[in-house]
């Protein structure tokens, strides 16, 4: 089986080929000087990591090269890839702390096509191994093949499974979903929602009223908004991120698709101008290949094959 790292840097060749590579290659046989710096900024700002990010990283690789006379590719390198492991490392809250009361539930969102449902079944596979009692409620109502789908990833995973009919009110369904897991004792209820364009107010609407009546049954502190973010997005997330945030909050994101684009750099923007973690990220397309997110090693895999 592969390391979690090696697997990492395996999903990660397109973003590091097409883009992070090309500093390597840029430094090969120079010193780090004004020119290479400026060179260095417009491949970042290319991988969309931001304006912001890339002023930070650029501005504290001046200052570190310059205090620890840093000319060489390899400490050039290094600080590149320790700067982005700093943004990337937002504080997170541990998913299960100790003595935290249960059920939490975790309000699945994001945008059409981000690959939401699939990761819902993938996340219920991850915590009942990790040997949580899991439910998933199939709150979107108006694609029965989604409901199919979950029920499906239910079974293979052997997790609890709460639906309704098509076209049934999505925030009764959370509610009663709600109920039972709390009467069951359930660790962790998925709410899986329908995907929507941000843009689009009455969808949004929808998910605050699924958010309130679920708080009429668990507190307020044991629910998350987890938004689901196509990895293939580039900066178009970031827009994404802050509507979300306006309607229902966001306090993860749970990145997919990053195997196949060569923009995972948006996540350093996201992480430094909102602040807001990453929890998971999908790096393919079986039940296993959903990890939890981890900083260092994704820096690591954007510079190292």
């Amino acid at each position: 089986m592969l390391s979690a790292l090696k697997k990492l840097k395996q999903s990660l060749t397109k973003t590091r080929d097409t883009i992070f590579g090309q500093i390597g290659s840029l430094l090969k046989g120079r010193k780090l000087d004004d020119d290479l710096i400026d060179e260095i900024e417009e491949i970042l700002l290319k991988a969309d990591v931001g304006i912001s990010a890339t002023e930070k990283i650029i501005d504290n690789l001046r200052k570190k090269a310059s205090e620890n006379k840093i000319s060489d590719a390899d400490g050039v390198i290094n600080i590149l890839r320790d700067e982005i492991s700093k943004i990337l490392s937002a504080k997170r809250r541990e998913i299960f702390a100790e003595n935290s009361p249960t059920p939490l539930v975790w309000l699945i969102a994001g945008v059409n096509g981000t690959g939401k449902t699939t990761t819902v079944g993938k996340l219920a596979h991850y915590f009942k191994k990790q040997n949580k009692k899991v439910m998933i409620a199939a709150c979107d109502t108006f694609r029965a093949a989604a409901v199919e789908q979950l029920a499906i990833w239910a079974e293979r995973s052997g997790v609890d499974f709460v639906k309704a009919q098509t076209g049934a009110d999505p925030a009764s369904i959370a509610y009663d979903a709600a109920v039972a897991a709390k009467s069951r004792g359930i660790d962790i209820l998925l709410i899986d929602t329908a995907g929507r364009l941000h843009t689009k107010t009455n969808l949004m609407k929808e998910l605050e009223k699924i958010r309130r009546v679920t708080e009429k049954v668990i507190p307020a502190e044991q629910i998350f908004s987890r938004l689901v973010i196509d990895g293939t997005t580039g900066q178009n997330a970031i827009s994404q991120v802050k509507i979300f945030i306006e309607a229902i909050g966001c306090d993860s994101l749970i990145i997919t698709k990053l195997d196949g684009t060569a923009k995972g750099g948006v996540m350093i923007a996201i992480a430094e101008e909102l602040s807001v973690p990453v929890d998971f990220i999908g790096l393919g397309e079986s039940i296993e290949d959903l990890e939890p997110f981890d900083a260092n090693n994704y820096a690591e895999a954007l510079f190292n094959a």
